[in-house]
C-alpha cells in the first residue's frame, strides 16, 4: 500500500499516470494532501480556506468517472491549489485582505472553469501578499506566509502560499498570479518551477486584478513537466477577456523533447549586478551546465521599460475602499497606495504609451537568439520579522528588480532550481523566450533540469526535520 507520505511526494506527471493505471486513486491523493496541509499549514500558514469536504467529493466523483472509462487527461482527479484571489463561486475569496475577508463570489474565474473541466480537484484557496501588491507574503490579514526551507524565512511574494504548498506536498499544482514576479520569485525561493506565460496566453477574467496591464496568471509546480500539462489545460482565448489573444495552445508537454541545442543570450546588465555570493555562484555554475550541452551562449542587453504603469492602476483599483476605509488594509499595502496616488496622469499615459512600444522592440532580440538567461532573484529571501517591520519603497523591492521587466516586456518567462546558498536556501534559473512561445521556453527548461538534480531536492520541513 501506498503511503500518504510517498503519495504526497509524487509529481504530478506520476501521479497521473498512476491514476490512469489504477495504481491508486484520486481520492488516495486528496487525502495524503489533506493530510499534509493538517500536518504543515500550522506551520507555514500557506492556506487561508481549505476546501476539504468539496474536494473529497469531487475526487469521489473522478475515481467514478475514470471507473467507468470517462478519463479527461492528466490533470483528472490531480489536487490543485489557488491563489486566493481566484474567484471560486460559493467559496471565500479574500485576496489575503480584511477588505474581502468575508466575501464569497458567485462565478468561478475562466481558469477555475477550465480547472473543473479537465477534471482537477481544487483543494483549496492559499495564502498570499494582500491584494498581491508586494513580493514578501508578510502582508496578509491572514498572518503571514513561511518558507518551507526556513521558517524564519518569507516564502517570496506574491504566490508565498501557493508556493510554499507545492513545494511541501500539500498539493500538486497551483495557480499563481504574476504583475511584477509573484510567480517567479516564490517559486525560486522555495525550489519549485513558477510560470509566467506570455502576456494574454491566459484569461485573468474573475481573478481580482493588480495592474490590468502587466498581470498574468501562471502555474507552480514541482517539474517543467507538470507545468506544460497544466499551462495545457489553462491557456487560451476568453473572448469576454478583452486581455487574451486568440492564439492556437500547443501540446506543450510533447514539445519538451523537440529541440536539441538553443542560442541563450545571457542578460548581464543589470540582471546580474549587486548578486548575492551563493547566488552568483549558482548561476555561473547553470551556465557552465548549458554550455556543456551544447548550446550557443552569447551576451546581450534589453531595452529600458517603463515603471509608472502598475502603481497608478493599483491605485484606481483600490481608491474609493482606500477613502472610505484605509484601516482595512495592511500597513505595506496603504502606505503604497498613498505613494500611488502621488504619481501624475501625464506620467501614467506617458508610461503606457512606452510599455506598449517596448514589448513590440524586445521581439527583434529574438532574431538571433531562442532564450534569455538571468537569475530569477538577485539576493536570498530575509526574514519574516523584517518584512513585517519594513515600509515602501525598499530599494524597488530588490528581490523583484530581475522579474519585473519581463511583465514590461510580455514575454513567457520561467523559474527553475539551479542550486542552493550555503544556509540551504533554493536559487532560481530564469529563462525567457518570444512571445507565445511557452513551448521553447519549456523545453530549454526541460533539458537543463533533467541534466541537474536540483529539482529533485525537497524542503526539510517536508521531511519533518524543522
Amino acid at each position: 500500500m501506498t503511503s500518504s507520505k510517498s503519495i504526497s511526494q509524487l509529481t504530478l506527471a506520476d501521479a497521473a499516470t498512476a491514476i490512469r493505471e489504477r495504481k491508486f486513486s484520486s481520492l488516495d491523493l486528496t487525502k495524503a494532501c489533506l493530510a499534509q496541509i493538517e500536518k504543515l499549514n500550522p506551520k507555514l500558514n500557506a492556506f487561508i480556506t481549505v476546501m476539504s469536504e468539496s474536494a473529497l467529493a469531487t475526487a469521489t466523483k473522478a475515481d467514478d468517472e475514470i471507473r467507468s472509462g470517462s478519463y479527461r487527461g492528466p490533470l483528472h482527479g490531480i489536487p490543485i491549489g489557488l491563489k486566493d484571489l481566484v474567484d471560486t463561486a460559493g467559496v471565500r475569496t479574500t485576496c489575503g485582505s480584511a477588505v474581502f475577508a468575508d466575501r464569497v463570489p458567485d462565478e468561478d474565474a475562466e481558469i477555475v472553469r477550465r480547472l473543473k473541466a479537465a477534471g482537477a480537484v481544487l483543494i483549496g484557496k492559499q495564502n498570499m501578499q494582500e491584494f498581491a501588491y508586494g513580493g514578501t507574503s508578510a502582508a496578509s490579514h491572514f498572518g503571514p506566509v513561511r518558507n518551507p526551507w526556513d521558517l524564519t524565512r518569507i516564502p517570496g511574494g506574491s504566490s508565498g502560499g501557493s508556493a510554499a504548498a507545492v513545494a511541501t506536498g500539500m498539493c500538486f499544482a497551483s495557480i499563481g498570479t504574476d504583475t511584477g514576479g509573484s510567480v517567479r520569485q516564490p517559486a525560486s525561493y522555495c525550489g519549485v518551477v513558477g510560470l509566467k506565460p506570455t502576456y494574454g496566453r491566459i484569461s485573468t477574467r474573475g481573478v481580482f486584478p493588480l495592474s490590468w496591464s502587466l498581470d498574468h496568471v501562471g502555474p507552480l509546480c514541482r517539474t517543467v513537466t507538470d507545468t506544460a500539462l497544466m499551462i495545457e489545460a489553462i491557456a487560451g482565448y476568453d473572448p469576454l477577456d478583452p486581455t487574451t489573444v486568440d492564439w492556437p495552445v500547443e501540446e506543450y508537454s510533447k514539445a519538451l523533447r523537440s529541440i536539441a541545442k538553443f542560442r541563450c543570450a545571457v542578460v548581464r546588465s543589470p540582471y546580474f549586478e549587486d548578486l548575492d555570493l551563493d547566488v552568483a555562484t549558482a548561476v555561473e555554475n547553470a551556465l557552465l551546465v548549458i554550455g556543456n550541452l551544447g548550446n550557443e551562449i552569447r551576451e546581450i542587453e534589453l531595452p529600458f521599460f517603463p515603471t509608472t504603469v502598475q502603481a497608478p492602476e493599483v491605485y484606481a483599483i483600490h481608491e474609493q475602499t482606500l477613502l472610505r476605509s484605509p484601516e482595512l488594509f495592511q500597513r505595506w499595502v496603504r502606505e503604497r497606495l498613498v505613494q500611488a496616488e502621488k504619481i501624475s496622469t501625464t506620467e501614467y499615459v506617458n508610461g503606457r504609451r512606452e510599455l506598449e512600444r517596448v514589448r513590440r522592440e524586445v521581439e527583434a532580440v529574438f532574431e538571433h537568439v531562442d532564450v534569455l538567461l538571468t537569475p530569477t532573484v538577485s539576493v536570498p529571501p530575509i526574514e519574516v520579522a523584517e518584512a513585517l517591520e519594513m515600509s515602501p519603497p525598499v530599494a524597488g523591492e530588490v528581490w523583484l528588480r530581475n522579474t519585473r521587466p519581463f511583465n514590461a516586456y510580455g514575454l513567457p518567462t520561467i523559474s527553475i532550481p539551479c542550486g542552493l546558498t550555503s544556509n540551504g536556501l533554493p536559487i532560481g534559473l530564469q529563462i525567457a523566450g518570444p512571445r507565445f512561445q511557452e513551448a521553447k521556453v519549456l523545453a530549454f527548461a526541460y533539458a537543463f533540469e533533467q541534466a541537474t538534480e536540483w529539482h529533485k531536492l525537497t524542503p526539510p520541513i517536508r521531511e519533518g526535520i524543522q
